[in-house]
């Protein structure tokens, strides 16, 4: 096999696993409240078990996904991937079969280990991609957990009608599919040349990603980003419930588009717009646009004015693949699963606090300014952008926000 047959067999790979660990995030959803009144949960403590069943998720994610990218560099991606996609394959035939509460707790949260396989599927990415390429497939990979996202609750919500185990099934095929389309086309990239032994052999006893210039300012950056990034997913069916009166459908439709759009833009626009003004331009402008969109949703009125705030915050999804190009472009190889590791525990995170905080806010300014919520979201990007420029101007080898060049 020609090393540029392996590297899109590799490329192809690592998008539909991402596609499918987001997929299984969201799969849940719609059926959850099913299956612990199946488990025997009465109706009032269904609210407190889905937020924790959700929490647990996200808990797993947090601490494991770091855990993942640091063995990925050292055993490998291909082993650790393989490894994951079998676990998840068993823990989805678990939940296919399972009615004991007890069971389904400990399976969500295998299910959170195993679906902790972004940061080796980015690291797969940044391994394969010349540094000058990697914003249009980190784009596309962001546009492949999006795409996850939406298709997940709508196979949780079809299949869920027939059975609330039904989507289980069906998502342990997807994996053991996806477990042989990864034995079968999946290389290990992680460079094992002699070079890069003597490589590690220099780096051995030197700092990790703490002493990278500037990569403090971007981490914190990228937290933000994440973190605002929770306010549309956890406000928008209460917000557009409450301001324009919308159905649920009407509301339903909305996501789509919302979701439909960003995928796009990340798919198509990220890679052009970052090799025409570079990746910390690329990231200013998908802060201001997304500020600009959120700004948008404090005043809106009616549902046509939702189509330019729709398409403003579709666009603003532009700036998270070229941050995480930025990070990837500052740290050593045998560094990248580790901080691949670090950005998927973020994210995790700020799932975790981010729909929290943005809930509280709404609930206390909903009767009198309930769009006082996007208007902090929007406040948030002023800190993200300098520390976007401070952390840039740190490293100058790797050009700055001004100058828009890249490594």
């Amino acid at each position: 096999m020609s090393s540029l047959t392996s590297a899109r067999g590799s490329l192809a790979t690592v998008l539909i696993t991402a596609s499918l660990d987001a997929a299984g995030m969201g799969l849940v959803m719609p059926i959850l409240p099913a299956l612990l009144h199946e488990a025997g949960v009465t109706a009032d403590a269904v609210p407190l078990n889905v937020g924790v069943l959700i929490a647990l998720y996200a808990v797993m994610q947090f601490i494991f996904a770091p855990v993942l990218g640091t063995l990925s560099d050292r055993f490998g991606r291909r082993r650790v991937l393989l490894v994951s996609l079998a676990g998840a394959t068993v823990d989805y035939l678990v939940l296919a079969t399972t009615s004991a509460l007890s069971v389904f707790y400990i399976a969500r949260a295998v299910a959170g280990i195993t679906g902790a396989t972004n940061a080796v599927t980015a690291t797969v990415i940044a391994d394969i991609t010349p540094p000058h390429q990697r914003a249009k497939r980190f784009g596309l990979l962001s546009a492949c957990y999006g795409g996850g996202m939406i298709a997940g609750p709508a196979m949780g919500g079809l299949f869920g009608a027939i059975s609330p185990h039904l989507p289980f099934l069906l998502a342990a095929l997807l994996s053991a599919s996806n477990l042989a389309l990864t034995f079968i086309l999946l290389r290990e990239t992680r460079p094992d040349s002699p070079a890069r032994s003597a490589s590690l052999a220099q780096h051995r006893g030197r700092p990790g990603l703490s002493a990278v210039p500037g990569i403090t300012f971007l981490l914190v950056a990228f937290g933000l980003v994440q973190f605002i990034g929770q306010a549309p997913g956890a406000t928008w069916v209460l917000f557009t419930e409450h301001r324009l009166d919308w159905s649920p459908v009407e509301v339903g439709i909305s996501l789509s588009v919302f979701g439909i759009v960003q995928v796009l833009v990340q798919a198509l626009l990220t890679g052009r717009i970052v090799e025409w003004i570079g990746e910390a331009k690329t990231v200013i402008i998908g802060c201001v646009t997304d500020a600009l969109g959120l700004v948008g949703l404090a005043i809106v009125t009616d549902a046509f004015s939702m189509a330019p705030i729709l398409a403003a915050l579709g666009i603003g999804g532009i700036g998270l693949p070229a941050l995480q190009t930025l990070l990837s472009q500052r740290v050593d190889e045998q560094h990248q699963g580790r901080l691949q590791g670090v950005l998927a525990s973020i994210n995790s995170v700020t799932s975790i606090f981010g729909p929290v905080a943005f809930t509280t806010i709404f609930a206390l300014t909903y009767i009198n300014a309930d769009g006082f919520l996007w208007l902090c979201a929007a406040a948030l990007y002023v800190p993200c952008v300098i520390l976007i420029m401070r952390g840039t101007a740190a490293s100058p080898k790797f050009g700055s926000w001004a100058s828009g060049d890249s490594m």
